[in-house]
């Protein structure tokens, strides 16, 4: 099949008068298509100033449902760093403790009852988010956070921590469909300052943000010889989930969800108030509000409790399937590119030659810098190189790096081996950040909202949520276990399994770059 067929396969149900989900298409690519209304629009009458009284209300709107985020990067880095604590290993009786780390059944369940819990809140965030709304969507993910977050902060037990770690993943599933779809609903479609509020820039970096943090925090906590240590960089999840909880009762709901209602009148003033400077017939204002409602129109806006559960349309044509195998595909090989490394880094360090906890946290936290600035530099290419391009390239460059990080490992060659451990992290995010919202673990993404038709956009994410989760089960309980059985061989396993994703991505992947949404 040639490249001009699969971008057929993926953009032939899109071909409508309407351009659909302007606002949350990215900067670049609405100007990519080109749009002589959208220019004329944002150069004729009242338009949001960057630095306006309006944009900063709209800021800290955004602002409060990027919390989310923040939390999740909290709790992204937060387990890799505590797994690598004697104090937390000892406390749980986990085995491995003094080899870098936490390892085997235990270990892998501490890490993979999150997932489990991602798997639970998968199907119902999606439903929940189209029922009640973005800010239900993220109210429902903020409670079940903070429940979990309670249940692993006051841990006395290993029960505490595996419940707690489940309901954080169910809040996290919530938060991580409805946040983003949020942030790129409400943003302003013009470039300049506000391309950094697209989805791929602002919510993402709220996430990198929450890992660094989290990530420096661990660094001095390992000091204290107390359960403290770990209680701590947990308890600091509080934060920005207390504060999205608050916030979501007084931020306005998503203009394109209301439209979807048939609520036309609130969206049209929300779109005014967030958009135009609180002017009804300001040209960016109609321009957005007409194209709303076109799109809408081809979804209808009555629909059956039973519509919000319908999956089948992921898999009703050849185009749907093939628009969901590739999502699927990508987000199944963020979590299965070499991430079970990731999660147990400091296992990896100890047998890279790096022999005490200080030293292998500190070299951790270095790395969690490294994803961020990898993420960063994806963001600033990828819409010059083409999804395709960054995701076939950058997979065959995980390939190399582990290789290479596997062979020195085994030689105990330390500063080589941590050297391609940290560019092998520094490409992983860089490939796979800016295709799914700017971090792996992040249940949704900018190539699968690319890929996949407005009416089934959230469920397709959700999908995709779904499948990120069962890898990251797989890559839990593989690292636990696969370093416990078989040590550094172990990152050989993932050097040859991403040889075979950059195969499969090589054979059927597609260019979304500069297409309609």
């Amino acid at each position: 099949m040639s490249d001009s067929e699969k971008a057929f396969i993926i953009t032939e149900e899109s071909r409508k008068p309407e351009r659909a989900a302007l606002v949350s298409a990215p900067p670049t690519q609405v100007q990519d298509v080109g749009s002589p209304n959208l220019t004329a629009a944002l150069s004729a009458g009242a338009q949001l100033k960057p630095l306006s009284i309006a944009a900063f209300k709209l800021y800290l709107v955004l602002l409060a449902a990027c919390m989310g985020s923040l939390s999740f990067g909290f709790d992204s880095s937060v387990v890799t760093s505590v797994n690598g604590m004697k104090q937390f290993t000892d406390y749980f009786g986990i085995s491995g403790g003094d080899t870098g780390g936490g390892q085997g059944a235990t270990a892998a369940l501490s890490y993979s009852l999150f997932s489990f819990g991602c798997i639970a809140g998968a199907p119902i965030s999606a439903p929940i988010s189209d029922r009640w709304g973005r800010r239900g969507g993220m109210l429902a993910g903020s409670i079940t956070l903070l429940l979990g977050i309670s249940l692993v902060t006051a841990a006395q037990t290993r029960i505490y921590l595996l419940v707690g770690r489940f309901f954080i993943g169910a809040g996290s599933a919530l938060n991580m469909v409805a946040a983003p779809a949020y942030v790129s609903e409400l943003a302003p479609p013009q470039a300049g300052v506000f391309h950094f509020l697209d989805i791929h820039h602002f919510h993402s970096a709220f996430n990198f943000i929450g890992s660094i943090v989290c990530s420096g925090v661990t660094v001095a906590t390992s000091r204290i010889n107390s359960s403290l240590s770990w209680r701590i960089p947990f308890a600091i999840q509080f934060a920005p989930t207390i504060i999205l909880a608050v916030g979501v009762c007084f931020i306005p709901e998503s203009p394109r969800w209301l439209m979807s209602l048939g609520r036309k009148d609130e969206a049209r003033n929300i779109l005014a108030k967030y958009h135009g400077n609180g002017d009804l017939n300001a040209p960016l204002v109609v321009l957005e509000y007409q194209e709303l409602e076109a799109s809408i129109k081809t979804i209808g806006t009555e629909r059956k409790w039973w519509d919000y559960f319908n999956y089948l349309e992921l898999f009703r044509s050849r185009s749907a399937r093939y628009r969901t195998f590739i999502t699927c595909w990508m987000g199944i090989c963020s979590l299965l590119s070499g991430t079970a490394i990731q999660y147990y880094s400091t296992v990896a360090f100890d047998l890279a030659g790096v022999k005490t906890q200080e030293a292998r946290i500190t070299t951790s936290f270095i790395q969690i810098a490294l994803t961020a600035v990898g993420a960063l530099l994806g963001s600033l290419i990828v819409d010059k190189v083409g999804r395709r391009t960054l995701w076939l390239w950058g997979s065959a460059s995980c390939a190399v790096t582990l290789g290479f990080a596997a062979g020195f490992t085994a030689r105990t060659d330390t500063k080589p081996a941590i050297t391609f451990f940290l560019l092998f992290a520094f490409t992983q995010s860089l490939t796979y950040a800016p295709l799914q919202d700017g971090t792996e673990k992040q249940l949704s993404g900018v190539y699968a909202a690319e890929c996949l038709a407005f009416a089934a956009r959230a469920k397709g994410i959700a999908l995709v949520g779904l499948f990120e989760s069962l890898a990251a089960v797989v890559d839990n309980f593989t690292g636990a276990l696969g370093f416990e059985a078989i040590g550094w061989k172990f990152i050989l396993v993932w050097a040859v399994w991403d040889v075979v994703e950059t195969i499969i991505i090589w054979l059927f992947a597609v260019e979304t770059k500069g297409r309609t949404l």
